[in-house]
């Protein structure tokens, strides 16, 4: 689980092939002391585990799954990329609570300033738009913003000078994928929601076919 918080960026310094899926060899510009072989940690919001790890390099394998649901099936050597460690339960929740686990990607349509903030126009399914309320939250490329406007087929997110000194947004261009994570807890709600509809259709149709001739006759219909 995370938060979005970024604690800093990290370099691609390898990438083997492994049939569909990827390892990735990633410098972070930040200590990782205190992480070991076996933690999550997300790059560009996607939750992976460390496979091996020191102090600066680690690395990480991507299933194929990973790979083609995010923007990592465009990845570069020399590439920057988010990093989050997994939280630790007894910190704050400064962003929202981020799963890590990526739901498909959006294309950044522009970029634009604004007094002190820049604004970025995000395209994305329509699937995902309707995953999305105005001032709730979304993960991009692992990031916790708010939404301050959306459509059935974009979105706008307003981004403040230090989150696009210290994290990939900074350097990004219209066109660029990012990874998209829609708010969790919104998600078991529409699926809440979704599946109590799909209950209440199938009984009011299996009523209707319990209606018979007989049953009509009975009521004075007939």
């Amino acid at each position: 689980m995370f938060t979005g918080i970024i604690e800093g960026c990290g370099t691609i310094k390898k990438i083997l092939a492994k049939g569909e899926g990827k390892r990735l060899s990633i410098y972070s510009d930040f200590d990782l002391s205190g992480s070991k072989i076996g933690d999550s940690i997300a790059v560009n919001g996607a939750c992976l585990t460390a496979v091996s790890l020191n102090k600066r390099m680690f690395e990480v394998d991507m299933a194929p799954e990973t790979v083609s649901r995010t923007s990592f099936k465009h990845l570069v050597s020399g590439a920057r990329v988010n990093i989050e460690r997994a939280l630790i339960l007894s910190d704050r929740i400064d962003g929202h609570l981020v799963s890590g686990h990526i739901d498909g990607t959006g294309k950044i349509a522009s970029i634009t300033n604004r007094s002190n903030a820049v604004i970025f126009s995000i395209e994305v399914d329509p699937i995902l738009a309707s995953e999305m309320i105005e001032k709730g939250s979304v993960a991009v490329d692992g990031i916790s913003l708010t939404i301050n406007r959306r459509s059935d087929t974009d979105f706008e997110i307003s981004v403040i000078p230090h989150t696009a000194k210290i994290t990939t947004l900074g350097s990004k261009s219209a066109g660029d994928e990012v990874n998209i994570e829609t708010d969790m807890i919104g998600k078991y709600v529409k699926r809440f929601l979704r599946k109590t509809s799909l209950s209440k259709q199938e009984k009011t149709d299996k009523n209707k076919k319990d209606i018979t001739m007989e049953i009509l006759a009975k009521n004075g219909f007939l």
